[in-house]
Parts: structure tokens; C-alpha cells; sequence
């Protein structure tokens, strides 16, 4: 896993035959900045572009957002809320875990480098080429379990 920067994502789409277009480089530099622990949705970033005065249609973002994720520079989570949410996939030291609270959605980020050491090891082993490695616990957190016992 490597830092994305506006030039690398740009020789990586020209190597596949595709542009860097002023949409992806925008959004790229939208999730750069995004504060960490933070993960957006299709919609959140939607939103967030218009604010910004960027008028990206949600058709062009969705295509983005999974292209992105196929070329592993963001990663898709399946957080609790039904929905996927984004965020870059960033290199060791940065790379985190979630653990994730099925009845109030409460998200932590933790790190576990034997996880990704563990995966990156299995994809070499198997001649892969590692992107992304992540666990996702799905729990129930402290408040939740005390509001499930009886009263």
C-alpha cells in the first residue's frame, strides 16, 4: 500500500488507459484531507462537493468511489448503517481496524499490525499483490449491552 498523491493516481489511470480527470483528482484530495477516523458515504460526499461548490453528479462519484477502491487507494467499509462509507487507504503505520457497535453504530479505529502482516504475508505468498487488509468487528458496545438488560 502506497500514499496516493494527484501524480501517482495520475500515471497509475494513464497505465490502465483512463484520465485523471478534475473530478478524481478532487475527490482524491477531498479524502486526503479528510480529518482521520472520519469515513464518508457516497451521499456525505455528495454533499460535501456541493457545499464546496464542486457540482459532481452522484452517478460520477459512485463510479469513482468504487474505481478508487478497486485500484486500492480508498478503502469500502461496511460499517453498520447499511450503507458503504470511504476513506484512503492509508500505509503502515496509519493502517486501523474498526470495531463497530451493531445497535448504535458507534465506530473505533484500532490497530493490529499482526492483522496486516498476517495478510500481507498470504498475498505474497500467493503471488498476490496486497491493497487493502482490514478487519471489521461487528460487537455490541458497553452502553448498548446495559440497555438490553432487563430492568
Amino acid at each position: 500500500m502506497t500514499a496516493y498523491t494527484a501524480t501517482s493516481l495520475k500515471a497509475e489511470l494513464n497505465e490502465r488507459g483512463w484520465r485523471l480527470t478534475p473530478q478524481r483528482e478532487t475527490i482524491l484530495t477531498i479524502f486526503q484531507n479528510l480529518p482521520k477516523g472520519n469515513h464518508l458515504s457516497a451521499e456525505d460526499l455528495y454533499n460535501l462537493l456541493n457545499e464546496e461548490g464542486h457540482h459532481i453528479s452522484l452517478s460520477t462519484i459512485y463510479r469513482t468511489l468504487k474505481l478508487m477502491a478497486r485500484m486500492g487507494i480508498l478503502r469500502e467499509l461496511e460499517l453498520a448503517e447499511g450503507h458503504k462509507h470511504y476513506e484512503i487507504n492509508q500505509p503502515a503505520p496509519y493502517h486501523h481496524h474498526h470495531l463497530i457497535c451493531v445497535r448504535c453504530n458507534k465506530t473505533i479505529e484500532f490497530k493490529n499490525d499482526s492483522i496486516l502482516k498476517t495478510g500481507s504475508r498470504t498475498a505474497q505468498k500467493e503471488g498476490y499483490h496486497l491493497l487493502d487488509c482490514q478487519l471489521i468487528i461487528h460487537a455490541v458496545c458497553p452502553t448498548c449491552q446495559r440497555s438490553l438488560l432487563p430492568i
